[in-house]
């Protein structure tokens, strides 16, 4: 068969509306309706963000559960995948913003121990090399929680645990890292992120990324000054590298679990570079003649890191061409070649009202697969 007729969908997830998974079924589904013999294949991707774990079962991984800490301290079902020694794990499904109560924020006690957990049960399961998806978190801790769950000891001047969340890191007077679990130092920890801020200052996790986790300004200036003091009594347990990960970037990703994570040890690199070495993207692209990438949303942001950018790069190395899906488009067309993607076919081209693209999605996004097809399949 031409290999024109040879697509890979590599999309991200339409946030609110369709899964990657779900984008993927949606796309094939409208290319076979003009062109039924075109092969498709379907790498559902993420960017190391909330949707990396169920990217990875699509991609063959096997879902693992376990039960832990949720944000506030309630239990949760949180899912990692594992295949051959490698798992992912995603700081979300224990300590994101969807696992709080409806209605309810927690900027200064939202706690990442549940996430710690979930490191621990990757461990427990014999993984080798943990890619570690931050994003969508509920906290802003600096990772305090987690590193907590894993055996490490954070206390006040009366040597009690300091209470959870980046707003109890005030009382905090000591660390004690000499317990933390001994199979980590013989585990490649990799950081996967499109978040490159440091842990405090202007830039910082609670500055940057507080306020849409309920954070007043009053919350800002508090968790920014007890997430620095963090840092200052870490320096005083572990020595200078303390300091000089809570400047490094990546360490204010996810209200600071990167910061947690560098001092574990782990490699910081951009969540969807690491995302397409994990789902076998350089393999799948070679195969293709064409290949559809997307998101929910085109714009400023996506240039960034963000999934579809990650995908173009990767896809324009490899010298294929590459179209994107997306229900709102927010960058010209010269951002978009500049980017690696040569034409961008946004859902509002089929439905101008936002609020159907939205409640209707699926079916819209196969028209606009349709378009694709004769497009570019014909």
């Amino acid at each position: 068969m031409d290999g024109t007729r040879r697509v890979l969908v590599a999309a991200d997830k339409f946030k609110g509306s369709l899964t990657a998974v779900e984008v993927a079924e949606r796309v094939t589904a409208g290319l076979r309706r003009v062109a039924p013999d075109v092969t498709v294949e379907a790498l559902p991707v993420a960017d190391g963000g909330d949707g990396t774990v169920a990217a990875a079962v699509a991609a063959g991984f096997e879902r693992r559960e376990v039960r832990v800490a949720g944000p506030l301290g309630a239990e949760v079902t949180a899912a990692f995948a594992l295949r051959d020694g490698t798992a992912v794990v995603e700081m979300a499904e224990a300590s994101g913003l969807q696992r709080l109560p409806a209605g309810v924020l927690a900027p200064l006690t939202a706690s990442t121990y549940g996430s710690g957990e979930l490191l621990r049960a990757a461990l427990d399961a014999g993984a080798r090399t943990i890619v570690f998806g931050v994003g969508g978190s509920a906290t802003t801790d600096g990772g305090a929680g987690m590193l907590s769950a894993l055996g490490a000891r954070f206390l006040d001047a009366e040597g009690e645990p300091v209470p959870p969340g980046g707003g109890g890191l005030a009382a905090l007077a000591s660390a004690d890292l000499s317990g933390l679990d001994p199979r980590l130092a013989g585990v490649e920890l990799v950081l996967a992120s499109d978040v490159d801020n440091p842990l405090t200052g202007p830039k910082g996790a609670p500055a940057v990324y507080g306020p849409q986790k309920g954070a007043s300004p009053d919350d800002v200036a508090a968790l920014d000054a007890a997430l620095g003091r963090f840092a200052k009594v870490l320096e005083g347990a572990v020595g200078a590298r303390a300091a000089e990960y809570a400047a490094a970037p990546g360490a204010g990703a996810a209200g600071g679990i990167g910061y947690g994570a560098l001092l574990l040890g782990a490699r910081f690199r951009p969540g969807i570079e690491v995302m397409l070495d994990v789902l076998g993207f350089g393999p799948a692209v070679e195969r293709a003649g064409l290949v559809i990438t997307g998101e929910g949303s085109l714009d400023e942001q996506t240039l960034h890191g963000k999934a579809p950018a990650g995908v173009a790069a990767a896809a324009r190395a490899a010298g294929k061409e590459v179209v994107a899906v997306c229900g709102r488009l927010a960058l010209p067309a010269q951002e978009l070649g500049r980017a690696g993607i040569r034409r961008a076919y946004p859902l509002t081209d089929v439905e101008p009202d936002v609020a159907v693209c939205i409640a209707k999605a699926g079916p819209i996004l196969e028209r606009v697969a349709e378009r694709i097809a004769r497009d570019f399949l014909n």
